[in-house]
């Protein structure tokens, strides 16, 4: 009798575990499919950059809860090493470009982003920054240049109604141009709200919002920023989810990097933890609209971060970056939840993001 009673329990304890990988297989054969992506983009931001601020916090991070991870492989067409121009791109049209470049192939030509995509087949759009919006992150969402740096003929494209929402620092880019121009009007005759401020951000009703919150980039989070892009997230959130077709917001931490080049473990840490405030604003949306798609990453690893002691306890860090602080070739993380997150477990290369956001949300070229 009782090995009769063990062969049952074996044979529902194997009914069961298969009943959970067929339910798994089908999920990542495409059986769920989100209305929404939000993708954040820790600029700079490996592992141990993560790990940092997972020491030094007071809370657990939202990527903790996070239940799929894998990771991002980042060489550019032209460089084992990337810079944001190409990884940004890499990341938002899936094509390898050279390092410098934004929203264009090897050859200088264009090739269309995810965001234009989203925007053609009748999804809401958004792109924020903690850097100035027309940086090379943000830029290669929505811009088409052979020179990252050429931020006032960047900040021309954002008048070519790819984004609804787009908030982040560079004013200057739009308003005091070396052309004389004002390009706020012709955003205003577009039908965009225009603030300058994180409270006029607030109090906006407007289904499109441009935010230029900084003549430049915005200040570091040590310098008071912190919780602002959360705020920012929230807003965009608030926005684009009014689209019944679903939408497409892209967010960035944009000081992780900058942190990370000046071998500055102190920012590095606060800023990944701005960063994951911000992923808490998108973490509890999901969390309660179920049609939402969290993926979190970055477009490199800066710095060649390696934590060398500390204390948990204390939630103190010791660690050393190599020796001039620059970009590295070092594989980095991805992280996942929602319709859709089990297919970006593993390692995948960073044009990957592209053609699985197409599939996911069912977009026409």
């Amino acid at each position: 009798m009782k090995i009769k009673r063990l062969i049952i329990v074996l044979t529902l304890m194997v009914f069961s575990v298969s009943a959970f990988f067929s339910t798994d297989l089908n999920a990542a054969k495409g059986g769920k499919r989100p209305k929404n992506i939000i993708l954040f983009i820790g600029d700079g931001m490996g592992v141990a950059h993560v790990y940092s601020a997972m020491s030094v916090s007071e809370r657990q991070l939202y990527l903790e809860m996070f239940p799929y991870s894998g990771f991002q492989i980042t060489f550019s067409a032209n460089n084992y090493v990337t810079d944001s121009g190409a990884g940004g791109t890499a990341i938002a049209c899936g094509v390898k470009t050279k390092n410098g470049m934004i929203g264009m192939n090897p050859d200088s030509v264009a090739v269309t982003s995810i965001t234009e995509i989203c925007k053609k087949n009748g999804l809401a759009t958004g792109v924020l920054s903690t850097s100035a919006i027309t940086h090379a992150t943000p830029a290669s969402f929505v811009a088409h240049n052979s020179g990252r740096g050429n931020y006032e003929d960047l900040a021309k494209d954002f008048l070519n109604g790819t984004v609804d929402v787009f908030i982040g620092g560079g004013e200057n880019h739009f308003r005091k141009r070396a052309d004389g121009s004002d390009l706020t009007l012709e955003l205003k005759k577009q039908g965009f709200e225009v603030v300058y401020t994180l409270d006029s951000l607030k109090l906006s009703k407007s289904s499109k919002i441009a935010g230029l919150l900084a003549e430049e980039h915005m200040p570091t989070a040590l310098e008071g920023r912190r919780g602002m892009l959360r705020e920012m997230t929230k807003k965009a959130i608030e926005v684009l989810s009014r689209d019944k077709d679903g939408f497409f917001l892209m967010v960035e931490g944009s000081q992780i990097d900058w942190g990370a080049h000046a071998r500055n473990l102190l920012e590095v840490a606060s800023e990944t933890l701005d960063l994951d405030d911000a992923v808490g604003a998108a973490y509890d949306f999901a969390m309660q609209n179920g049609q939402t798609l969290v993926i979190v990453t970055a477009d490199h690893e800066t710095g060649g971060l390696s934590l060398t002691g500390g204390d948990l306890q204390k939630r103190s860090i010791n660690g050393e970056f190599i020796s001039t602080g620059s970009h590295t070739g070092e594989m980095v993380p991805i992280f996942s939840l929602g319709p859709g997150a089990e297919r970006f477990s593993g390692i995948h290369d960073n044009t990957y993001f592209f053609n699985e956001f197409l599939k996911l949300l069912n977009l026409r070229k």
